[in-house]
């Protein structure tokens, strides 16, 4: 396996729901792809550690409850593009809608889930600083992960 830089990898959105969590389900829908962004932040399940500590051995230590993650990620705010503004209203919606979300790296490889968008603060910085705005994306499903070419 090689490395690779993050340069060119994409992040998209889909008000829609797939009909099926795997793959043919998450490629049937319509993603808007969100521009100008710096960062995506990190995929990946974490589980909570469950520790028990015996008077005579060795601590035990289990896998607890998991959590697919969160993003948080940096674009450039810009009221024009389809995606922030998708995000935008993600992020409005107080009825805890479910929305679907695309990672895509530089090789192909697709990372599909849903997800709820908890907030999209705008940063504003110093003159000289772009105004970025900061989504939290909190992910709610396993994410399924497509190999790329």
């Amino acid at each position: 396996m090689t490395s690779t830089t993050a340069a060119g990898s994409a992040l998209a959105i889909s008000a829609a729901a797939p009909a099926s969590q795997d793959a043919t389900g998450f490629a049937a829908l319509t993603m808007t792809e969100i521009g100008s962004l710096e960062k995506i932040g990190a995929i990946g399940a974490v589980f909570a550690k469950v520790e028990f500590t015996p008077l005579k051995g060795p601590k035990d230590k289990h896998k607890g409850s998991v959590d697919y993650g969160s993003l948080q990620p940096s674009m450039a705010y810009d009221t024009a593009d389809a995606g922030q503004t998708l995000m935008r209203t993600a992020s409005d919606d107080a009825t805890s809608k479910l929305y679907s979300f695309l990672v895509t790296l530089p090789n192909g490889e697709k990372n599909y889930f849903q997800g709820r968008v908890f907030g999209m603060p705008l940063n504003i910085d110093g003159a000289d600083s772009v105004v970025m705005a900061n989504p939290t994306v909190e992910i709610c499903t396993k994410p399924v992960k497509v190999a790329g070419s």
